[in-house]
């Protein structure tokens, strides 16, 4: 099936998703509602580069048309001239058309919940994470998507232990999931009194953020606790127990293990908020684990793991003798340290989808 095929399919899918979403009965299911307007939203935005594309296919068949069989000289420079024009442009139109006709991941558009935790490597390893923590608050500052942190344990010399937070903004899963897995750092150590390089590293953890109809909770079985929060904050630290702790249950639908999810959240000092957002995280991390078999299926399919795949590979090695970061995954290099660390990672992120989109098109045969 060749493109203008498949475009005149999208059409007519198109038309039926925009019927769909005027329709009481759909409008009444909220889940169901909402997958369709997102689909309505991307089958838009394929259309819209499908018709330029359409649009210049045909103009330069028009143009060949009138060249090869006008005899009027003028009429035939101005086709000529347009031929010009268009030949180049109809790859580029193709192959923009083509990414677009790849499969999408459903969990592209969401919001995520990041978690950064030190490794091996001691204090270092959580020196390491907080560098982490603040290359991708600068990230977020320069592609205007915005944080929020949710809960976070300092490391004894600096850093974090383990820092939680949720990321929001467009197309936020789709460009940060590259990230999930093992960060490896080799430096020499602030507490490195002999001057010898060492290995550390942190894991990240990048968790498409859960809709509330989409993973079914039992509230009433939900067990809370109140504390008063640590850190800055004054008088309110000592006097209100504004942080929250919950407890729960979550039974695997595919093995009928019971496991007991823990989560904490001091992210306000307001108690009914910070209920809200440990619930919307108890939500994303029940999502993330009945989701993981589909996750695995797609890791098992592609021979990269760009995208996805074993949380616990290495993806990434930062040396600072040599200025330089490497990706595993794709074996990317270069040597622009103390940039990447100050928040410019979207080139290696935009190689990491050019290598996920060249292996998707071949299964697709596009």
């Amino acid at each position: 099936m060749d493109i203008l095929e498949r475009i005149d399919g999208l059409e007519a899918k198109f038309h039926e998703v925009s019927l769909l979403i005027t329709d009481p009965s759909v409008i009444a299911d909220q889940a169901r509602y909402v997958r369709l307007n997102r689909e309505y939203r991307d089958l838009e935005r394929v259309l819209e580069s499908a018709e330029k594309y359409k649009k210049a296919v045909n103009n330069l068949a028009e143009a060949k048309e009138i060249f090869y069989n006008e005899s009027d000289p003028d009429l035939r420079e101005m086709a000529r001239a347009e031929m010009d024009e268009l030949e180049p442009q109809i790859p580029a139109l193709e192959e923009e058309v083509k990414l677009m006709l790849l499969p999408q991941d459903p969990e592209d558009g969401k919001n995520v919940v990041m978690e950064i935790r030190a490794g091996t490597g001691g204090d270092e390893a959580s020196i390491f994470a907080g560098d982490l923590f603040r290359m991708y608050s600068k990230y977020f500052e320069i592609h205007g998507m915005k944080m929020t942190v949710s809960s976070f344990s300092e490391g004894a010399v600096g850093g974090y232990k383990e820092i939680i937070f949720n990321v929001s903004g467009e197309n936020v899963y789709g460009t940060l999931k590259y990230e999930s897995g093992v960060h490896r750092v080799q430096r020499v150590p602030v507490t490195e009194t002999q001057g010898r390089v060492h290995t550390s590293a942190a894991t990240v953890a990048v968790l498409p953020e859960a809709d509330e109809f989409e993973v079914h909770i039992n509230e009433g079985e939900i067990k809370w606790e109140t504390f008063r929060s640590g850190g800055a904050g004054g008088q309110n630290v000592n006097k209100v127990e504004s942080g929250v702790r919950l407890r729960y249950n979550w039974k695997n639908p595919n093995t009928g293990e019971v496991q007991e999810i823990l989560i904490e959240c001091t992210e306000t000092r307001d108690q009914p908020k910070n209920k809200e957002r440990a619930l919307s995280r108890l939500r994303t991390q029940i999502y993330d684990k009945e989701h993981q078999k589909y996750i695995d299926d797609i890791a098992a399919r592609r021979k990269t793991m760009v995208s996805t795949g074993d949380r616990s590979a290495k993806i990434r090695t930062y040396n600072y003798p040599q200025g330089r970061i490497t990706d595993h995954r794709i074996g990317y290099t270069i040597y622009n340290l103390t940039a990447f660390m100050d928040g410019e990672i979207q080139g290696v992120i935009d190689a990491l989808q050019v290598a996920e989109n060249a292996e998707r098109m071949k299964e697709s045969e596009l």
